[in-house]
């Protein structure tokens, strides 16, 4: 492994060389022809992990300018490349191992593990469905589409594990499976927003309507959704190593801002708990306002799962992206700390679902346009005489 660094080292100085010194054109790529078929000479061995490393060259040409001014003749660059072949052939499933070339996971991913839980958050999509169907919760698309996502999040996964050389593949997975957890955010804001609608007997809470406290959080949701995207779209296995630490960067802030929302939602939630103790006769009211309590509790069950999995992901990322990390290559940390947590998550909102808890005509919560649209009636003019000049007298009202 020493000599394998030691002769990529003289081969970038070598190239270095070569461009910095004011030499012609066919000594600096006789130059460059050289060191790439002295680097190609290396032979694979056991601290190469059966992969040959190179120094490829690329020709970039930078076009000449010529005006009134200055004339500058075009000029082609000769680019040195870390390359890597890998002479292992990979299994049926196009396994190789972690570190070489082209391998896209640190471990050899179960197959019969992703199955199963494509199968179970499959099963909660349909219970949800129902339920949404049968409440007449129009909201409840947001848990479905929670619930749509980690499906197609562990669907790919299962795929992924029998075509483990496919980039796309491996790409879709990782998208679905970093962002679902947001829609079970956003959901838990807006049943905590209706909540505020239907128990509180001011429909508010800090002064602020129930709807605006909801379309807050879900706003808040959706820039970090927005932050996560950008950051799961670019750490991709065939980004370069640069590339993949500035995304793993972005990402990393993206959940850590999901993470201080959740805080501060809690801390509103609080806030809506100690107000609804004060007002021990709801629990006993014949109008069926009962079970708010249960609701909330299951609210922050949920926060908590995924409070657990943003601690897994954070202390994942921030220990690196080499095979050193066990975090990275053991597949069971994935499962206990990612999979578990989602789907215990979401099946509590199955058991507690709020369409049985927020009954009623009262329960439907305008949304935060026609809140505001409420608060700012538009003004309106009726006629109430003629001047003396013939023009109209209009009186707001």
């Amino acid at each position: 492994m020493f000599s394998k660094y030691m002769l990529l080292s003289s081969t970038a100085i070598a190239m270095v060389t070569a461009l910095t010194t004011p030499t012609p054109t066919s000594t600096l790529n006789s130059v460059a022809t050289q060191v790439v078929r002295e680097a190609a000479t290396i032979t694979p061995s056991a601290s190469t992990s059966q992969a040959v490393y190179f120094i490829s060259t690329e020709h970039i040409t930078i076009p000449g300018v010529t005006n009134d001014h200055v004339t500058i003749p075009g000029k082609t660059i000769d680019i040195a490349i870390p390359t890597c072949i890998q002479t292992i052939t990979p299994d049926a499933n196009g396994y190789l191992p972690p570190g070489t070339c082209n391998a896209l996971w640190d471990y050899y991913p179960n197959f019969s593990a992703a199955v199963v839980f494509a199968i179970l958050f499959g099963i909660l999509t349909i219970v949800h469905i129902c339920q949404a169907i049968m409440t007449r919760k129009r909201f409840c698309w947001v848990i479905v589409m929670a619930c749509v996502w980690e499906t197609c999040a562990f669907t790919f996964r299962a795929i992924s594990t029998r075509f483990q050389q496919s980039v796309g593949v491996y790409l879709v997975f990782q998208i679905f499976i970093l962002l679902a957890p947001l829609w079970v955010n956003a959901f838990d804001y807006m049943v905590l927003g209706r909540m505020i609608y239907f128990f509180a007997p001011t429909r508010s809470l800090f002064s602020m309507p129930a709807s605006t406290i909801a379309a807050a959080f879900v706003s808040l949701d959706f820039i970090s959704f927005i932050i996560q995207l950008v950051g799961g779209s670019m750490s991709g296995p065939t980004s370069s190593a640069k590339d993949q630490l500035k995304a793993i960067h972005i990402y990393m802030f993206g959940i850590g801002l999901q993470e201080i929302f959740i805080l501060i939602f809690v801390g509103v939630a609080l806030n809506f708990q100690r107000e609804m103790s004060r007002l021990v006769n709801y629990e006993k009211d014949d109008g069926g306002r009962k079970g708010w309590r249960r609701l909330l509790y299951t609210l922050y069950f949920t926060l908590g799962m995924i409070t657990i999995r943003i601690l897994f992901r954070l202390v994942e990322f921030s220990r690196g992206s080499n095979v050193s990390n066990p975090l990275l290559t053991s597949e069971a940390y994935f499962y206990v700390l990612e999979a578990v947590p989602m789907f215990l998550a979401i099946l509590s909102l199955n058991i507690t679902h709020p369409g049985t808890i927020l009954v009623g005509v009262e329960s439907e919560m305008p949304g935060f346009f026609a809140t505001l649209k409420a608060m700012y009636p538009r003004k309106s003019f009726v006629k109430v005489g003629s001047g003396n000049d013939g023009q109209e007298l209009l009186q707001r009202v």
